[in-house]
C-alpha cells in the first residue's frame, strides 16, 4: 500500500496573513492545501491520504474534502508542538488505518508532503514509490544551482562542488515501519528538533537514495511564493485549455 502523510500543520507567520494560514489561502477560488491533496488523491498508485492539520482548522478542512469529492484521505490528525510531532502523529494514523485493513504485516510506502508544495506531478509521486520499493527510501530532490557555503565551527567557509550538490525537497519516502522506528528512537532519546525526515533518518544510518523532482516544486512560504505558485498554477490551466 502506498500512503502519503500531508503536512499542513503549519501557521506560516513568513506569509503574514492575518485571516487564516498560508495552507488555507485561496487560489482561483480553491485553497493551496487542496492543489496538493489533489495531485495524490488523482494519482493511480496512490490509496489512501493523511492530512495533519492545524486543530482549530480541522472542521474546515473536512468540509473542504467533501465539497470536492476527495475521498482518498482516510484520517485528518491535529498537528503538534513541531514539526517532527506533527508528521508522527501523522504516521501514526497511517499507522492505524493499514493495520485495521488487517495489512500491519505487510510492508507498506509512505510518502511524507508539505501541504504547500502544490507544485509536484505525477511522475514524481510515481517515482518516489518506485524508488521506495527498489532502495528503501526516497528524496526529492533538486540541483543546486547557485554556489552553497557551508561554515566551520572556527568562522571558515567551506565550498564544496555545485555539482555534487543537491537540496531536498518532498515528498520524502520511506518504508513505513522503518520511519517510524526511526521516530520512536528519537523520542525515546529526546532528538525532537530534526529538521526534516531525511535529516532523521540520515543520523540513524538509514541509507538515503534520491530521484530530481521539478525545480518548480517550492514550498509556498512567503508572499513571494505565492505570486510564483499563481502563475504557474495559470500556465498549467492554459496547457490544458489550449493544449500548448
Amino acid at each position: 500500500m502506498n500512503i502519503a502523510v500531508i503536512f499542513a500543520g503549519g501557521s506560516g507567520s513568513r506569509m503574514h496573513t492575518k485571516s487564516r494560514p498560508k495552507q488555507f489561502l485561496n487560489l482561483h477560488g480553491k485553497p493551496i492545501l487542496l492543489y496538493t491533496i489533489e495531485l495524490f488523491e488523482e494519482h493511480p498508485l496512490v490509496d489512501a491520504v493523511v492530512c495533519v492539520c492545524i486543530a482549530e482548522w480541522i472542521p474546515r478542512l473536512r468540509t473542504m474534502l467533501a465539497k470536492h469529492d476527495i475521498r482518498k484521505v482516510v484520517d485528518v490528525v491535529p498537528g503538534g508542538a513541531t514539526g517532527q510531532e506533527s508528521i508522527f502523529r501523522g504516521l501514526c494514523a497511517a499507522e492505524s488505518y493499514v493495520s485495521g485493513l488487517g495489512a500491519s504485516d505487510a510492508r507498506h510506502v509512505v510518502m511524507i508532503h508539505d501541504g504547500v508544495r502544490p507544485l509536484i506531478d505525477e511522475a514524481t509521486i510515481t517515482a518516489n514509490i518506485c524508488k521506495v520499493e527498489e532502495c528503501g527510501s526516497c528524496i526529492t530532490c533538486v540541483p543546486a544551482i547557485e554556489t552553497v557555503l557551508v561554515g566551520e565551527d572556527d568562522g571558515s567557509i567551506h565550498i564544496p562542488p555545485r555539482a555534487k550538490c543537491m537540496m531536498a525537497r518532498a515528498p520524502q519516502s520511506f518504508w513505513l515501519d522503518e520511519i517510524l522506528a526511526a521516530h520512536r528512537r528519537s523520542i525515546a532519546e529526546g532528538h525532537t528538533a530534526f529538521i526534516d525526515s531525511c535529516s532523521m533518518m540520515h543520523h540513524y544510518g538509514y541509507p538515503l537514495h534520491t530521484v530530481t523532482g521539478p525545480m518548480e516544486n517550492i514550498k509556498i512560504t512567503t508572499p513571494t511564493d505565492y505570486y510564483v505558485l499563481r502563475a504557474m498554477i495559470e500556465v498549467r490551466e492554459n496547457q490544458q485549455i489550449f493544449g500548448i
